[in-house]
């Protein structure tokens, strides 16, 4: 697991320590994937994904790597991105690849994702021409997504679990500042959170009315 952070670090900060033809700063990052201050959470997938018992694992197609970082098996936490809605998705890729490969990969992902409708074009790239030590070409996928939601309904639901019960409460009490109240607090603001996520999911299934075209008199 530590090995697989590392990777995605490394990733995530090559264009910061090398050269290449599309660089992104990690300010941008925040700027073009959190359209709303509250919905910040990032899902992150990387491919090739590996650990140091499989370094030697064969390379992966240019094509297939893309399809990959948007699979389930790819994700770093328990979730599938294609079955949600995509707020903004930024691909961070390293090695041989040229801007050409970027938009022709994303061209042919765009019809299998869902995007929000007010952003369709939700998309940032960055192209590091440095690749990762033993192999030729990585990507770090990092996605607004609505699919984080369970997440944290099942966070929600393992902290009411124990705080029903005051599990281990007195040890926190017992700090000076820390209140009952703090925790009510907390899941309420986690609740508002998913209920954001909630809002988002339904606005989309929601069926977009025709407005009615203007009609000049003559």
């Amino acid at each position: 697991m530590n090995n697989i952070v590392a990777n995605l670090l490394l990733n995530l900060t090559s264009s910061a320590r090398f050269e290449g033809s599309l660089n992104m700063d990690l300010n941008e990052i925040i700027m073009n994937l959190v359209p709303f201050p509250q919905l910040h959470y990032l899902m992150s997938s990387l491919t090739p994904l590996y650990t140091l018992a499989d370094v030697n694992i064969p390379p992966r197609r240019l094509d297939q790597m893309f399809s990959d970082a948007f699979s389930k098996d790819h994700q770093l936490i328990r979730a599938n991105p294609k079955h949600s809605l995509y707020l903004a998705c930024a691909l961070m890729v390293r090695g041989n690849v040229q801007i050409s490969d970027l938009r022709r990969n994303i061209e042919r992902l765009k019809p299998s994702l869902r995007f929000v409708s007010w952003n369709q074009e939700g998309w940032k790239t960055s192209l590091c021409s440095v690749p990762p030590v033993g192999h030729s070409h990585s990507l770090l996928a990092l996605a607004n997504n609505t699919c984080v939601k369970p997440t944290f309904m099942e966070l929600r639901e393992r902290f009411m679990r124990l705080y029903k019960k005051k599990a281990h409460l007195h040890h926190y009490l017992q700090i000076e500042g820390m209140e009952d109240s703090c925790f009510t607090e907390a899941v309420s603001s986690l609740s508002a959170l998913i209920q954001e996520y909630s809002q988002l999911d339904a606005t989309q299934s929601m069926p977009v009315e025709d407005l009615p075209r203007l009609s000049v008199a003559v």
